[in-house]
């Protein structure tokens, strides 16, 4: 006997490839949707990872600006004691020359002058004084300029005024103060 089925078969099937199509379509969308959470996620994270070190980084920028400041605060620091230094060092060999200055000058004074006052300003040196005459104004530069602590003298202003009985002459000279050869060669 033949066997002849007569339930709705083709609806059975059709039922049956739908709910397999839902099933498959179900789990294309869930799957995707799990694609799509883990690669927003899988971002996140890296730019949760490029934040921090982008963070870092501009921390240890702070932290090296603050220090190329602080160094630039030293180097400035050192010019300056360099400069004094250099100030001091300078002082130190220009103590000798003054008193060799003072000696030369009492040395070459010539009979009949005072000095009423002395100022130095750098190498120039500005005597003041009084002599008995003009004349011993004058030996008084040639010594002056024969010395070796001593030189280019130069006269501001001689004026010969009446004191009592005698005559006086006040004078203004200008001189440059000399190193000797061997202070020289050390400076050099």
């Amino acid at each position: 006997m033949p066997n002849i089925n007569l339930l709705p078969w083709r609806e059975a099937e059709r039922k049956k490839r739908q709910r397999d199509f839902g099933v498959a379509a179900g789990g294309a969308v869930v799957a995707g949707i799990a694609v799509v959470l883990a690669t927003v996620f899988a971002y996140s994270q890296m730019i949760d990872g490029q934040q921090q070190r982008n963070k870092r980084l501009t921390n240890e920028i702070v932290e090296l600006d603050k220090s190329i400041t602080e160094i630039d605060g030293l180097e400035r620091q050192k010019e300056r004691l360099l400069a004094r230094m250099e100030i001091i060092e300078e002082l130190q060999k220009s103590r000798p020359e003054i008193v060799h200055l003072f000696d030369e000058l009492v040395r070459q004074l010539p009979e009949g002058v005072y000095l009423t006052g002395m100022k130095q300003t750098g190498a120039r040196v500005e005597i003041r004084g009084i002599a008995q005459s003009s004349t011993r104004v004058s030996a008084l530069m040639r010594q002056i300029d024969a010395s070796e602590w001593m030189g280019d003298p130069e006269v501001e202003r001689v004026e010969t005024k009446q004191s009592g009985a005698s005559r006086q002459a006040e004078f203004v000279v200008y001189l440059s103060q000399k190193r000797s050869g061997a202070e020289r060669e050390e400076a050099e």
